[in-house]
């Protein structure tokens, strides 16, 4: 079996009621339902949550929400990890062999299907346990500056100081979209971040890590600029 799961917990504090806030006219955790199922990978798209209006605005959109997700996993210090591995283990417990399954986040408006389907083939290709959704840092991460104590910049990595930004590597970074995974190698443990994982590489423009209302209203806009006719 191959299962997507979005983890949405209510109860978010940065930006209230994050996952169902509406993004340019409908709910955030939309897209990526709605990218999920018309990919065609995958057997069921779950959306893990312990909110009932959450719930019912997946179902809305397409989804399954075939429970609810405990509240002991459902707190704000609860990593992914465990609340991926209980949706993998419920389906297990129903007599299900998950074979493979793939995480969405579900504040990812710039996720559509072609993107899932590329990154799928890529993970099939290679044959890797894992593959994620990557961007190449705008800037070089080594010429980094920091404050010291005085407010004044100093630099967070000092022997790069005097290193040309041309002579450094390229430097990638989680770009928070998709995961897709060996079911069962996840479950014991192998991190995503590792040699196990192959990268698939996102253009810069659709990385947008969405935190603050500050970055909402800046990707709002930029979706917008992206879908004009």
């Amino acid at each position: 079996m191959k299962i997507c799961v979005i983890p949405a917990r209510g109860g978010s504090k940065r930006i209230p009621r994050k996952n169902i806030r509406p993004f340019l006219g409908k709910p955030v955790i939309a897209y990526p339902i709605e990218a999920a199922i018309a990919s065609s990978l995958f057997d069921a798209v779950v959306v893990s949550t312990n909110d009932s209006e959450i719930a019912d605005i997946a179902k809305q959109y397409g989804a399954e929400v075939p429970f609810m997700r405990p509240e002991a996993l459902s707190d704000d210090h609860t990593a992914t990890a465990p609340v991926l591995i209980h949706a993998i283990e419920w389906y297990e417990n129903k007599g299900y062999s998950v074979e493979e399954m793939t995480c969405l986040y579900p504040s990812t408006p710039f996720i559509n299907q072609n993107l899932l389907q590329d990154g799928y083939r890529l993970w099939k290709d290679v044959q890797s346990p894992y593959c994620f959704a990557v961007s190449e840092f705008h800037s070089a991460p080594q010429r980094a500056l920091k404050l010291s104590d005085q407010g004044r910049a100093v630099s967070l990595y000092p022997e790069f100081q005097q290193t040309r930004t041309q002579d450094l590597p390229p430097t990638f970074f989680d770009a928070g979209m998709f995961y897709f995974c060996d079911a069962q190698i996840y479950k014991s443990g192998v991190s995503i971040h590792s040699d196990s994982a192959v990268p698939f590489v996102l253009p810069r423009h659709l990385a947008h890590d969405i935190d603050t209302l500050e970055d909402w209203d800046f990707a709002e806009r930029f979706y917008k600029f992206l879908h004009m006719k």
